[in-house]
């Protein structure tokens, strides 16, 4: 029985377990398998899907399920199968066409449990591409066969995107999905309930760990549900304020090993 025996660690990737520059510091790694060396199960919460997470775990090597979609789902890489996922109703196709029509410069992604479908393209659309090195698919898929766990607005323009939340928020349907800004430049739909903290708790319970025995870090505002679902909820110094606030303890930036300081913190207080 090691010192983390029967803890749970989530941490959010990018502008958390990252650096700036897209790496993982040698130190977080180091800390990553001392943390597993005791026992202890350590794992991300991503809006990614497995597709586009393979390389993560080859550099992170988590040892416990990881969170995806943003929390809707959850996905053994193991075994590789999804050990649970939670569609959109169908009628979230009628915000995209909403969307669509009075905001056509928005980008628009559709994603599935197997890909991700390029509704609407523009830069940003294409600059995620480039960096996840996804396809550009443009459809037709069967929403009978692939049903849609998340939809992606984006826009570099914050003003457009301010306008785009507005826009949603007047649709009749709104009310009936839960919406999250995953960075400056994308929106997500999300089925009602969805959430990086459901994504931590339904690990914990399948991974038999007390939720008070769950760590959590983020640093933007779809890591807010995750930071107050841990029994031990941390931002990251560069967090917004909103997660800051939500968080039991402020830990240093990305791009100091914030992984490491937390467990060093941990290994001095167990």
């Amino acid at each position: 029985m090691g010192k983390f025996s029967g803890m749970l660690f989530c941490t959010d990737l990018d502008g958390t377990l990252y650096s700036d520059d897209k790496t993982v510091s040698k130190e977080n790694l180091d800390a990553i398998e001392y943390f597993k060396s005791e026992g202890g199960l350590f794992t991300f919460i991503t809006g990614r899907v497995p597709k586009t997470s393979v390389h993560i775990c080859d550099t992170v090597k988590p040892n416990a399920p990881f969170g995806c979609f943003n929390g809707g789902a959850v996905y053994d890489l193991t075994d590789e199968k999804y050990l649970y996922t939670i569609p959109l109703p169908k009628d979230a196709m009628e915000l995209v066409d909403f969307v669509d029509r009075n905001l056509p410069e928005i980008g628009i992604q559709l994603t599935t449990a197997k890909d991700s479908y390029f509704f609407k393209d523009n830069p940003v659309m294409a600059r995620f591409r480039n960096i996840t090195g996804i396809p550009l698919l443009t459809g037709p898929f069967d929403e009978d066969k692939e049903p849609v766990l998340r939809i992606v607005f984006a826009h570099a323009d914050g003003d457009k995107m301010d306008e785009l939340i507005r826009l949603l928020d007047s649709h009749p349907k709104a009310e009936c999905f839960d919406f999250i800004r995953s960075e400056k430049v994308y929106y997500e739909i999300l089925p009602k309930g969805v959430s990086k903290g459901l994504a931590l708790i339904k690990m914990a319970e399948l991974l038999g760990i007390d939720p008070k025995n769950t760590i959590a870090v983020g640093d933007y505002n779809n890591d807010i549900s995750m930071i107050k679902a841990a029994g031990l909820g941390f931002a990251v110094e560069n967090a917004v304020e909103e997660a800051k606030a939500a968080a039991d303890l402020i830990t240093v930036s990305n791009n100091e090993s914030a992984i490491a300081a937390i467990v060093s913190y941990l290994d001095n207080i167990i």
